[in-house]
């Protein structure tokens, strides 16, 4: 990494630690003091309660500015995962993507070989394909997305009915999206909670010229995250045995609740297999083999009736999502990250 760059990124990591450790948005009520002394170690406050942070234990623990140091593992080639349009060019001719069906850049409406094309266009496009997400380019963590059908001759956006003005005035108040096609998820996911798609997020590593798993959970959306499942927004994760595609119970990011079933449908969510599974984490390995850019890949992976769909390819995943089944600053996690430079 050249110097110029060096010093930006230390820049970054500053600002990072002041706006996202120290004054990042609170889900729990946790004593100003004992923030700060976590915040010292790189936790947020809400680490602090959901980890049950103290001195004892406290070092088993990865921190969310690990996290953030740790998106450099792929550079120079971050920045080919973290633009989501730029990642499905990559990986298209490897697995199963949703098509992307119009872009929306600088103010104008394009298609997927650029060429711009009215909001006629785009009306005609949507009640074709009738239902599909819309999704920022460039953003993660699940904020941004909408949901959008188009059944009956009207249009609805998270399941809400809106006109078609409305509709059009919501595409264009926005900037830097793209509109895709929705993917019909396996029912074993629809069973569980039917409003949302639930995707498993799986990290493959490569480590030489090694490529492995390091850890798969399955992500599940509720009532108040629809259309989304992420942990981040307030969804539920389930631990997956790699071994055996099993689901553990799930728990959630904003309470310390466990869920054997899942608080909505009152379905099981502890014990569910996950259909094809030895197939998924082949045909993953495989693409991850190949793609020589990249060390660490955190895949969104929407099983299917028949197989899977690759959602996303992300730079880096959030730590918490893992963790809140138990630390892994001294286990597969925190030890790759210690060889990457990214923790001592």
């Amino acid at each position: 990494m050249k110097l110029k760059d060096k010093l930006k990124r230390q820049i970054w990591l500053v600002l990072v630690f002041i706006v996202r450790i120290v004054f990042s948005k609170r889900k729990y009520k946790v004593p100003i003091l004992k923030s700060l002394y976590y915040n010292l170690y790189g936790f947020t406050a809400n680490q602090v309660a959901l980890y049950d942070l103290n001195k004892q234990n406290k070092n088993e623990y990865l921190s969310e500015f690990d996290w953030y140091k740790s998106r450099k593992i792929n550079y120079p080639n971050s920045y080919k995962l973290n633009n989501k349009l730029i990642c499905n060019k990559i990986i298209k001719d490897y697995v199963n993507i949703p098509k992307t069906y119009i872009i929306r850049e600088n103010g104008f409406f394009k298609d997927i070989n650029n060429k711009i094309i009215s909001n006629d266009d785009v009306i005609k496009i949507l009640k074709q394909e009738k239902s599909f997400f819309l999704k920022p380019i460039s953003i993660g963590k699940g904020r941004g997305i909408r949901r959008i059908d188009y059944k009956d001759n009207k249009f609805m956006i998270n399941f809400k009915e809106v006109s078609l003005k409305e509709l059009m005035s919501e595409l264009c108040s926005k900037d830097n999206y793209f509109i895709s096609e929705r993917i019909k998820q396996n029912k074993y996911l629809d069973n569980i909670y039917n409003k949302t798609s639930n995707t498993i997020r799986l990290i493959t590593i490569r480590d030489n010229d090694n490529v492995s798993i390091l850890a798969a959970v399955q992500r599940i959306g509720t009532k108040e995250t629809i259309p989304v499942d992420n942990g981040s927004q307030g969804g539920l994760v389930a631990n997956i045995d790699i071994d055996k595609g099993i689901l553990s119970e799930a728990r959630s990011l904003n309470n310390k609740n466990i869920y054997e079933k899942h608080p909505d449908s009152k379905n099981d969510i502890k014990g569910v297999i996950i259909p094809n599974w030895d197939k998924i984490k082949e045909e993953v390995m495989s693409v991850a083999y190949k793609l020589t850019d990249f060390k660490f890949i955190a895949w969104d992976i929407l099983p299917t009736s028949s197989s899977f769909s690759v959602i996303e390819a992300n730079n880096s995943s959030g730590v918490n999502i893992i963790q809140v089944f138990g630390g892994q600053r001294n286990k597969k996690l925190g030890n790759y990250y210690r060889k990457q430079g990214i923790i001592k």
